[in-house]
This record gives structure tokens, sequence and C-alpha cells, in this order.
């Protein structure tokens, strides 16, 4: 009797749905027709229709927990309820226009996707759970859809706010693996000791397994490309937070622009980390420590943009220097050793 209720409220949900989910998760095409965009009324409008999503799936978890089941009626007006909480969610999604920011569009885009497939997964769960009492998955579930539907007070409110949130990210990341060579290199032992068994320790012997003081040269003259690529993402995080602006489309893009670059920082520090363990790949860290350092000196020529002042000059150009310091550096040593 339950399995066909559920599956009734299941499916008085269009049957394109989860198409509709797609979509969002695809970030789809957003209204840039309407010119009064309004950021404040747009982000009260969707924390309200999140609390109501939320209270809508409380409302049908409860309604399905334990007898008696609701009527047939009470089932088909939970679906339309919540039903119409999932559109106007999606839907007020796409009021986002992307002139006010891609780096800020993502988070909620993904936020949005979160509680939709939240909402599918406990009904999914509702369908097999036993009509007794509420199972621990219906709970968890529940919970799910509560904490997707409150994060939305949490999410950065204008491209500014999401771009600074991004690079801090990227400057934890670059962080951790500049501190996990620091540590491997503090190390008289074998730096895959922590990550192999004895057995296989043992089966490898001394090959290839320690660094030699060439290696250990290269490694420091790579470690301050990593240092550089970090302060290089501090910097501009410290003049996005004192000067940037999202009071016009080129100002939002601009910083935009400066995530977009900022991006691919970290995914080559962990590429110069990894193959600097040894056996050190010579060839590898010269082309990886070339594509870094371009990437490094191609945000620093952002420095034109509104959120760089003149008065940031000084710093831009000793990072410079001392990036083409390391890098030549790296490249003697790799050249000479390859």
């Amino acid at each position: 009797m339950m399995d066909k209720i559920l599956r009734k409220v299941t499916s008085t949900i269009p049957a394109n749905f989860t198409f509709h989910i797609f979509v969002v998760r695809s970030d789809g095409e957003s209204n840039e027709s309407n010119g009064d965009f309004n950021l404040t009324n747009f982000w009260e409008t969707l924390t309200q229709a999140a609390k109501a999503t939320s209270q809508e799936a409380t409302k049908l978890s409860v309604a399905f927990s334990k007898p008696p089941l609701p009527s047939k009626l009470d089932s088909a007006r939970l679906a339309e309820s919540i039903q119409k909480r999932l559109l106007a969610l999606s839907t007020i999604y796409y009021w986002f226009p992307k002139s006010q920011g891609i780096t800020l569009r993502k988070p909620i885009r993904e936020a949005t996707v979160q509680v939709l497939d939240g909402v599918v997964q406990l009904l999914d769960i509702l369908l097999v759970s036993p009509l007794q009492s509420i199972s621990q998955e219906q709970l968890m579930s529940t919970g799910g859809v509560w904490a997707s539907c409150d994060q939305f007070d949490h999410l950065p409110k204008d491209n500014r706010a999401a771009v600074l949130d991004m690079v801090a990210s990227y400057i934890a990341m670059v962080k951790d693996a500049r501190e996990e060579m620091e540590q491997a290199l503090s190390e008289s032992q074998d730096p895959f000791s922590d990550v192999l068994d004895n057995d296989e320790i043992d089966a490898r012997g001394n090959q290839d397994t320690y660094w030699s003081q060439t290696d250990r040269q290269l490694i420091s003259k790579c470690m301050g490309l990593i240092k550089a690529a970090g302060a290089c993402l501090r910097k501009f995080s410290n003049a996005v937070h004192k000067n940037g602006k999202v009071d016009t489309p080129e100002n939002i893009a601009q910083l935009d622009d400066l995530a977009d670059s900022s991006r691919e920082i970290s995914p080559s520090v962990d590429d110069l980390v990894l193959s600097l363990y040894p056996p050190v790949d010579y060839t590898a860290v010269d082309q990886i420590v070339s594509h870094l350092n371009g990437q490094i000196i191609y945000i620093s020529t952002q420095m034109s943009c509104h959120f760089c002042l003149e008065a940031d000059m000084s710093w831009v150009r000793f990072l410079e220097g001392a990036v083409d310091h390391n890098l030549q550096e790296v490249k003697l040593l790799s050249h000479g050793s390859s």
C-alpha cells in the first residue's frame, strides 16, 4: 500500500524532472535579458525558496514515517507541493545572470543541484523503507536535505566574495603540497615509508628510494617556485580583498578572469611535487616548472586590473624576478642531470 502511494507521489513529479536536474547541473543558460536584476532581492528570494523546500521535505518525510498513511488526496497534495518548491528553486537559480559572475554562479548551481538530488534521494528511500518507524536512512536523507537547503545562507553573496573563497582554497592546497614536500625532505628515511608496507619497502631495496645531493638541490629550487606560487595567490587575494569591486560587468569579469587563471596553479604544484619523489623525473620537472612559471607570470600580468593599484607594481616586479631566478636554476640543474 505504501509503495503504491509513494509511487503516486513520485509519478506526480514530471517524468522529465531528472533531465531538469541534469540541465541545472550542467549549467544551462541563465536569464540575461532582464536588465533590472537586483542581487539583494535574488538572495532573499532564493533563501526563502530553499527554506520552503526544506519544510516540504520535512512534511513528506513525517507523513510517511509511521501509520496511518496519508490519504490519496493528501499524497497528491504533498507531491504537488514538493514539486512546486523544487521547480521554484531551480527557476530562481536561472534568474542569476552570468554577467553577475561565473565564479559566484558555480556554488549557487552546486547548492541547487544538491537540494534537487537530496529530495530525489529522499523519495527513493521512502519507497523502500518499512512503514513501522522512521529509518536511519530516512533520518540521514532528510537531514541531508536540511543541510543542503541551509547552505544557501552561507554562500558568498557577490562575485568578489566568491573569488576570495576560491582563491583561498587554492592557497590552502598549495600550502599543503609545500608542507608535504618539506616534511618528506626533513626525514632521513625513505620518503615512501609512510605509504608502503614493510614487505613492499624490503622488496624495493635501496634502489630509487632516496634523493641524491643533486636531487635535493633541484628540489630546493622547485620549492622556491612553489613558494612563489603561493605568494602570488596571497598577494592577489589581498588586492581583491582591499580593492575588488562588483559595481560594473567589466570589474566582475576581471575577477572571474583572476579565478580562472588561478585555477591551474594548485594542480601544477601537485604535479611538480609528485615528480620530485624519487626517482626524480628530471624531464617532467623541467616541463612542469615551465608550465607553472607561465601560469604565475600570466596572473602577474593581470596587475592592470581594477583591483591592483600602482603601489602593487613593486611586489609584482619582485615576484616576477624571483620566479625567473628559480626557473633558470631549476632548468640548469634539470638539464645537467637529464
